[in-house]
């Protein structure tokens, strides 16, 4: 939108950051440290770091135990979607849909947290640096567009994020998954180990690996090690995992230089015809539905894929009547996820003797090895896909369903470990498909008046040919590892359900067909930085929240460089 008039000097800073969650906590921490004045803008309410009402409560402790009442799970049916998001334990973390809606014309998953520290506080917390396979991907197959960065760009800042979120895990030496700055490694256990072992002699070119996870195994910077509860969706008392709460936001107040403000939806970024710049946003104050503007020489957004986008396109001038930066036409289209929910279990007879203690919150990965070499190429599909799983016993629940006896044998039986069981499950890469998008309903709006997002977004035959390779392979690794009753599963996944939406305003190097260049500048308005989600020009198989924080500090780091020489 257009208005030269902007503001107070009272609402004036350096920096603007919108959103505060994974991407936004580190922008925030990194322009406060070199010296900006900087605001931070979320939509949701605060959340101060121990600020977890559900961190030490046992299922005895909510009304209903486990079970959420029927008339507030219908206040949240598509944040139920993903079967555990509405738990008792972290329901409190999603939004209500009857206040928050959004329209689907094919199935969209969209999992949402309105607060401080947004899914940073909720992620799987799955580190993984990309190589120079996903970035050189789309040239290569003349895929969408190219990557205007390489692994080579992007390796220092990798290194410099992991040294301080700490990031757990095994140095491997495969080049398809890179190795990082890491903390010792969580351990696998017996059934794990000897399915590694397996797998490795069975399958050349496979590996099973601990995952590389975002909890810590020794203090750093104040935060205390992981209690292996697995309660991480809670929140972390202890400061055991990364969060924005725990980590960035902290490190931005310890400046004097962050202002932070919540319940602050921002509706539009504000462009100047004669700089060429943006020189604000304009927010609605959710509490009040005030209108307030806010200048800044540079602007983070960092809202998240999805909102980061929807806040780009309501943002029209007369020099961008269709999106903010949108010359390209591409804002909106090249929206991904991965996709996910298929794979294998199988039991095991062995190992009746052992157990293991504490509930570690991380499992094992078994890193892309399709498509990686002539020997490894598929003709059905292109890109690749791994798994996560875990290996560990039954409980006391197993005689439930049916119980064939009961007094002496029924109790010896409920304090028995069952036997051991292992399941993999494959997460797979989605090209970036322009078909794939989101748009604004005006006809749609919400509380505050604000238009509403509409999704046209589905799984294509690349992904569904890839999906038949994943439960198959799953089936081979854990029948070779001498796994029995193995069975496979596949049971569907609509895009965002994975929770890692991404594209939508892609980096590239021709403002034709991108909206950001090599920095993660708007091409046509360079104070503005886009470093979450919707940067991604495609999505790798991997976890992508380690490459938002790397590509975050980067861009920061440029921003700096450029207002000192005047360039911002």
């Amino acid at each position: 939108m257009d208005a030269p008039n902007l503001g107070t000097k009272a609402n004036t800073y350096d920096a603007i950051v919108i959103g505060s969650g994974i991407s936004g906590g580190w922008a925030a921490k990194e322009l406060c440290e070199k010296g900006l004045k900087t605001l931070v803008l979320e939509r949701g309410r605060d959340v101060k770091h121990g600020d977890y009402p559900t961190a030490f409560m046992e299922p005895w402790d909510f009304e209903g135990r486990t079970k959420t009442p029927l008339a507030e799970r219908a206040k949240q049916a598509k944040q139920d979607r993903t079967g555990y998001t509405t738990a008792p334990a972290s329901a409190h973390w999603f939004v209500n849909d009857l206040d928050h809606p959004y329209s689907e014309e094919k199935r969209f998953d969209w999992m949402r947290g309105y607060h401080v520290g947004g899914r940073s506080l909720l992620w799987g917390r799955q580190s993984y640096r990309w190589s120079d396979l996903d970035f050189d991907a789309n040239a290569k197959e003349g895929v969408a567009i190219d990557w205007p960065i390489r692994y080579r760009d992007i390796a220092p800042w990798y290194d410099y994020v992991e040294r301080f979120a700490g990031i757990s895990g095994s140095r491997d030496g495969l080049p398809q998954l890179p190795d990082g700055q890491f903390l010792p490694p969580m351990e696998l256990n017996c059934l794990e180990q000897q399915v590694k072992s397996r797998i490795a002699s069975s399958f050349g070119g496979r590996a099973m690996i601990i995952g590389r996870v975002a909890n810590l195994t020794q203090p750093l910077h104040g935060r205390g090690t992981c209690q292996s509860r697995n309660r991480c969706i809670r929140g972390c008392p202890y400061g055991a995992y990364f969060s924005s709460n725990a980590s960035t936001l902290p490190a931005a107040y310890a400046t004097g230089n962050l202002t932070l403000r919540p319940f602050s939806i921002v509706s539009a970024l504000i462009h100047d015809a004669d700089t060429k710049r943006a020189t604000g946003v304009r927010i609605v104050d959710t509490q009040t539905k005030e209108t307030i503007e806010y200048r800044a020489r540079v602007i983070f957004v960092c809202g998240s894929s999805v909102a980061s986008t929807a806040i780009l396109m309501n943002s029209t001038s007369e020099r961008f009547p269709n999106g903010f930066g949108n010359d390209s036409g591409e804002l909106g289209h090249n929206l991904m996820d991965h996709h996910f929910k298929v794979g294998a279990t199988g039991l095991s007879d062995e190992f009746g003797d052992r157990y293991y203690r504490g509930q570690r919150p991380n499992g094992i990965y078994i890193p892309r090895f399709r498509n990686l070499t002539k020997e490894t190429q598929r003709k059905d599909y292109l890109r690749g896909f791994g798994y996560q799983g875990s290996a560990s016993r039954s409980d006391w629940t197993r005689p439930i369903k049916e119980l064939n006896f009961f007094g002496s044998k029924l109790k010896a039986d409920l304090i028995a470990p069952g036997p051991w069981r292992m399941g993999i499950g494959s997460w797979g890469e989605c090209l970036p498909y322009h078909a794939n998008r989101l748009y604004l309903n005006s006809n749609l709006r919400d509380q505050w008046d604000q238009p509403t997002v509409t999704f046209d977004c589905e799984w294509k035959e690349n992904e569904l040919a890839m999906r038949k390779d994943m439960k198959q392979s799953a089936v081979e690794m854990l029948e070779a590892a001498g796994l029995k009753n193995v069975t496979s599963f596949d049971d569907g996944s609509a895009p965002g359900l994975c929770i890692h939406e991404m594209g939508t305003a892609r980096m590239g190097r021709d403002p034709k067909t991108s909206v950001l260049n090599e920095w993660n500048q708007v091409h046509a308005a360079p104070n503005v930085y886009v470093t979450d989600g919707a940067c991604m020009t495609s999505a790798s198989c991997v976890n992508p929240s380690l490459t938002y924080m790397a590509l975050t500090a980067r861009a920061c780091d440029h921003a700096a460089s450029e207002m000192k020489k005047q360039n911002l």
